[in-house]
């Protein structure tokens, strides 16, 4: 038991050697919805939008220097439009959630290397706090409509590109590709979406 202390106490004694970093982290989302209604059919009319995001979280080198872990509070905007001849309508909305993430670096995180490519992996449970549905001049609510509301899920996957500026911290542009699914809607309307998410980002050594 106390063996098991003692390593437990070495390894975060280790952790604590590699500085961790805080990120700010903004750029676009370019969203495809997949909407289903209580018959099972999909909207043929249903196009892609676009919206903001934006991202607040810490990053936390592993000891071996190429593995780090991450966490954060992200602001997403998953936006769509619709419609045809006969009428049109948009949906914009804001989700709110916390994201947890594993990367990995080509090259260790040290001061030897100014310039990184990291590959990640992450997920993000999130939940709306804003919504509007536009048709034909009209607004309608969307936060309390089942299919948008409850809990969200994304698992996704990518890429950052990061350059370390001395005496700052680091600049890095990304790629990201999540896929969302509502965990809680339990009604027939379906909707899940897909989203590519380009970043420019910025990032602080803390100690």
């Amino acid at each position: 038991m106390m063996k098991n202390y003692l390593l437990l106490v070495m390894l975060i004694a280790s952790c604590q050697l590699f500085s961790q970093e805080i990120y700010l982290n903004t750029g676009k989302n370019f969203t495809k919805y997949n909407y289903k209604n209580g018959f099972g059919q999909a909207d043929p009319d249903l196009q892609s939008g676009t919206g903001n995001f934006y991202e607040i979280g810490f990053n936390k080198p592993l000891p071996n220097k190429h593995m780090l872990y991450s966490y954060g509070l992200s602001l997403n905007e998953y936006n769509a439009l619709g419609g045809n001849v006969a009428n049109s309508y948009s949906w914009e909305t804001k989700y709110l959630g916390l994201k947890a993430g594993l990367g990995f670096s080509f090259f260790p995180m040290d001061d030897l290397h100014k310039l990184n490519f990291l590959v990640q992996a992450g997920i993000l449970g999130e939940t709306i706090i804003y919504g509007k549905q536009k048709m034909d001049g009209a607004y309608y609510d969307l936060v309390h409509q089942k299919e948008f509301s409850g809990v969200v899920v994304e698992p996704s996957m990518g890429f950052q590109v990061k350059y370390r500026v001395p005496s700052f911290g680091s600049l890095s542009v990304g790629y990201n590709l999540g896929q969302t699914y509502n965990v809680s809607n339990s009604t027939t309307e379906k909707i899940s979406f897909m989203t590519h998410q380009l970043q420019l980002g910025v990032h602080f050594p803390i100690n």
